[in-house]
């Protein structure tokens, strides 16, 4: 029996496909589980997503990856994603990462147990606890699996809650060039974890006109489309966005009017190229301007001297995880953020 924990990782279904003489007939696929609810799973498979309704699961499990990263390759992804996405307010429980910023996105207010607490498990949740009551914040922890099991098992025991499941996804620099099979995704917009990443847009026709422009600072403009996709952008949200050494923010114009914004940083002693808050305006998706977004800043990446590029997405979002499955990303690993009682 599949469970929440498996989503973002790599199953076997053997499912009902028919009736044949009174007995049924299967078929079993194999892929990433990006989706699990009570009615239907969907897979990321070398064919693309696919939907399974439960009724017709004769069987499924979990099997192993075909590389499974390392707990040291882990932690230098999270630490990298964590300089891509750089809180104002920072503390640490031992080796732990404390982050606050005025509650803008969950991944700058969480803390980040990677590392040796330097202290028992539960001293360092409770100093946790601590810190957050100190910053007039509800406590929240970012748990990596299954790095970060054991911090999941003292955070049940407390009561904890957990959002849904992130996959941190990645792939090789420099991405294929777009193909003309591509297909847009099921929706005009994919909204990626946290504000991290959103894409609109498939490859229905690629905008010959579209200007792509990057810039070390975010125009007023980029700002708006933030703002508003946020609900807001505190100072501490200008610090995020804007404090890392390498950072470009893609300003899609069509016809003078911005209609597509990204970010992008270089971190992890620049191998790691970071994608985050792509975003089409509703009237220009489904024409593949995300993807030139993404082109323009993977190139910036390379020439950087980036070899790989991270993203976070939030495991129910198939139409996201099938764009990017596109890109050549895989799943490298996934997290929970985690949320004290009030």
């Amino acid at each position: 029996m599949l469970r929440q924990q498996d989503v973002g990782h790599r199953i076997v279904v053997r499912r009902i496909v028919g009736i044949r003489e009174g007995r049924p007939l299967f078929s079993d696929a194999l892929g990433e589980l990006v989706e699990l609810s009570e009615t239907h799973l969907t897979l990321a498979t070398a064919h693309g997503p696919l939907r399974v309704p439960v009724t017709q699961v004769h069987r499924a499990k979990r099997v192993p990856p075909t590389r499974r990263p390392t707990a040291a390759a882990v932690v230098a992804l999270e630490r990298a994603a964590d300089e891509a996405w750089p809180a104002p307010t920072r503390g640490r429980v031992g080796d732990w990462l404390l982050r606050s910023a005025d509650g803008w996105t969950g991944r700058a207010n969480s803390a980040l147990p990677i590392g040796d607490p330097d202290r028992p498990l539960a001293a360092a949740v409770d100093e946790v606890e601590r810190w957050y009551a100190e910053q007039g914040q509800p406590a929240m922890i970012n748990t990596p699996l299954p790095l970060a099991a054991p911090v999941g098992t003292e955070l049940d025991a407390r009561g904890w809650t957990a959002r849904p499941p992130t996959l941190v996804q990645t792939a090789p620099l420099p991405l294929p060039a777009p193909s003309s099979v591509d297909t847009p995704p099921a929706t005009g917009r994919v909204d990626l974890a946290d504000g991290q990443a959103g894409a609109a847009g498939g490859q229905a026709g690629r905008w010959e006109s579209v200007v792509v422009e990057l810039a070390t600072a975010p125009s007023e403009g980029w700002l708006a489309v933030a703002a508003g996709r946020k609900g807001g952008l505190p100072d501490a949200a200008r610090h995020v966005l804007t404090a890392v050494d390498q950072v470009r923010f893609a300003h899609g114009y069509v016809d003078g009017t911005l209609v597509a914004v990204g970010r992008a940083t270089v971190t992890g002693q620049g191998r790691w190229l970071g994608l985050s808050l792509i975003e089409v305006s509703p009237e220009a998706r489904r024409q593949g301007l995300a993807r030139q977004v993404i082109d323009e800043l993977a190139a910036w990446g390379v020439s950087a001297g980036a070899t790989r590029v991270f993203l976070q997405v939030e495991q129910h979002n198939t139409a996201a995880v099938a764009l990017y499955q596109r890109l050549g990303f895989v799943t490298h690993h996934t997290y929970l953020t985690r949320v004290a009682p009030h």
